[in-house]
This record gives structure tokens, C-alpha cells and sequence, in this order.
């Protein structure tokens, strides 16, 4: 069972990391076991797992659905084999130092970091939320959650879930200046802008098949997503604004989607953590919270 549990672990890391020779650097094993673990899992469900070429290698969608089917089983059997609460309580306490962007942590994260801290209250939680990307080492961040690609291998990362981006306009701009029907007329009508704090420019949006715009034509601009929606429903400009704040101005008819046909593919959304040896039970349990109420959110 131990070898089998560790091969589902090492294959679950394959499908999270861009190369095997990745995955094994963040488990601290060579690309040789990694190779072995995926081949052994191949074997066993009987289905090709990965696309492999020499740039990268890639699960495919059978490949995905056993992957989560099989993250699912080593979280259960790691809970099982975890010792009795009486001789983990010592280790649930002390500071865990969590950063993630503003509006998620909001949304989606302090309500399971609220019970978990009730559930262990010698635990203390200093989280930042910030959208400019930290710099985990230099800020000692334990637990991190960031949106967009992880390529960095002095991290443990788990993909928690996605994020798509809409462009959306009142129902009054719309109906006073019209619905774009391709990039060429949206440059030509108000819009909003979000300000990237890591460069200070304005963020591109983001399209299919790695278009970009840049809005010219501004009636509104902020570094606060929550503020860019805020402009958006009062009817300044269309905005390109993500999943998890878009969908519900939908579903209340605030706002109304247009070039969906145009609309990127969604982005993953990553909980990290330094890779500093030893991990203590207070970080092991966050991170496992923070995993857990981000795939079960509604994020995309």
C-alpha cells in the first residue's frame, strides 16, 4: 500500500508540474522515479495518462480524471494515518504567515481560516492580501495563492482551481453606444482599466488564442478589482473582469457578457508553499484548508 500511495503522490505531482524533471525537483527525487511512478499508473488504469513530447509533457483528460480521483484517496489516506489529535494539538500552534489576492481571500478564503482558527486557537494567522505578486522568500511567506502559471521549482505547488475573464458593460451603456462585435469596434468605445501594482501599467486583456488588447479609449481606471466592477455596473466603460466577480453581476443582470467568442482559456489558481524542508503540522493544516476551500469554491 506505502508504494502504491507513494506512486499515486509522485504521479499527482507530474500532472502539477510542467516536466517531470520539475516534479521531481519539488519532491526531491529524481526524474527517473517520476518516470517510473507515471508509467506504473499507466499500467494500472490501462490508458495513456500523458501526451509526451521533448519540450514538455502533458496529462491527458483521462490522465486529469485520475489525477483527481487519485488526490482525493492520498488526502483520505494521509488523514487516516495521521496520529491521534492528543499528539498533533502541541504542533497546531504558532504563526503561519499567508498572502493571496484581495479578492479571494475575502471571498473564498477567510471563512474556512476563520473555523479552522476556531477549531485550533494556538494557531495565529497573519494573512496579506495583496494583487501584486510577493516575493515568498523575502517576506518569509508560509502559504501563498496566486493566479496565472507556477514555473518556479523552489516551490510546493497544488492547482486548486481556475478562473476565466469576461468583458462586460451595463445593460444602459450597451443600449447607448452599442455592442462591440469584434477588438477593432471594442477600441473604439469606453472601457475600464486595471492597473497592474507590480509594474504600474495598465494589465492587458487577455483573449483567445493569445490575443491582447490594451484599453486606449479609458473612461475609468484603478488598481482595485472590486472598484473596476463598481465602475463597470455604474455604466463608464466595458471591463474585462474575472469569473468570480463577473458571474454574479450576471447572474443579477447588472452587467451583460459580449465577445464571448473571444474569451480566453481560463487561468489556474495555485496554493504554494516554499519548499523549506521539514513543513510543521500548523503549515501542513492551512495549506490543506486553503487547498480544499478554493477547489470547492466557485471561482470559475
Amino acid at each position: 500500500m506505502q508504494n502504491r500511495l507513494e506512486m499515486l503522490r509522485i504521479y499527482c505531482a507530474a500532472v502539477e508540474a510542467e516536466s517531470f524533471k520539475e516534479a521531481a525537483t519539488r519532491l526531491g527525487t529524481s526524474p527517473q522515479a517520476v518516470t517510473r511512478a507515471v508509467q506504473e499508473a499507466e499500467a494500472l488504469v490501462g490508458e495513456i495518462l500523458f501526451h509526451r513530447n521533448t519540450r514538455r509533457v502533458r496529462a491527458t483528460e483521462a490522465g486529469e480524471a485520475f489525477a483527481h480521483r487519485a488526490r482525493d484517496l492520498v488526502r483520505q489516506m494521509d488523514e487516516l494515518l495521521r496520529p491521534k489529535d492528543s499528539e498533533i494539538d502541541a504542533e497546531i500552534a504558532g504563526l503561519v504567515r499567508l498572502t493571496a489576492p484581495k479578492s479571494i481571500g475575502e471571498r473564498f478564503l477567510m471563512p474556512a481560516l476563520a473555523r479552522l482558527a476556531e477549531k485550533h486557537p494556538r494557531i495565529m494567522l497573519d494573512l496579506r492580501l495583496s494583487d501584486a505578486i510577493s516575493d515568498p522568500i523575502a517576506e518569509q511567506i508560509d502559504i501563498g495563492v496566486r493566479i496565472g502559471f507556477m514555473r518556479d521549482s523552489r516551490f510546493v505547488v497544488r492547482p486548486a482551481s481556475r478562473v476565466g475573464f469576461s468583458v462586460v458593460a451595463s445593460p444602459k451603456l450597451i443600449a447607448r453606444v452599442g455592442e462591440p462585435t469584434d477588438l477593432a469596434a471594442l477600441a473604439l468605445l469606453p472601457t475600464t482599466g486595471f492597473i497592474d501594482r507590480n509594474t504600474g501599467r495598465l494589465w492587458p486583456w487577455q483573449f483567445a488564442n493569445g490575443q491582447q488588447f490594451t484599453p486606449a479609449n479609458l473612461a475609468f481606471q484603478t488598481d482595485d478589482g472590486e472598484c473596476e466592477c463598481r465602475a463597470v455596473v455604474a455604466g463608464l466603460g466595458f471591463g474585462q473582469i474575472v469569473s468570480y466577480l463577473a458571474q454574479p453581476l450576471l447572474r443579477a443582470g447588472k452587467v451583460i457578457s459580449v465577445l464571448d467568442s473571444y474569451a480566453p482559456e481560463a487561468w489556474p489558481v495555485y496554493v504554494y508553499r516554499p519548499q523549506r524542508g521539514p513543513v510543521p503540522a500548523r503549515i501542513r493544516l492551512v495549506f490543506d484548508a486553503m487547498l480544499a476551500a478554493l477547489e470547492k469554491s466557485e471561482l470559475q
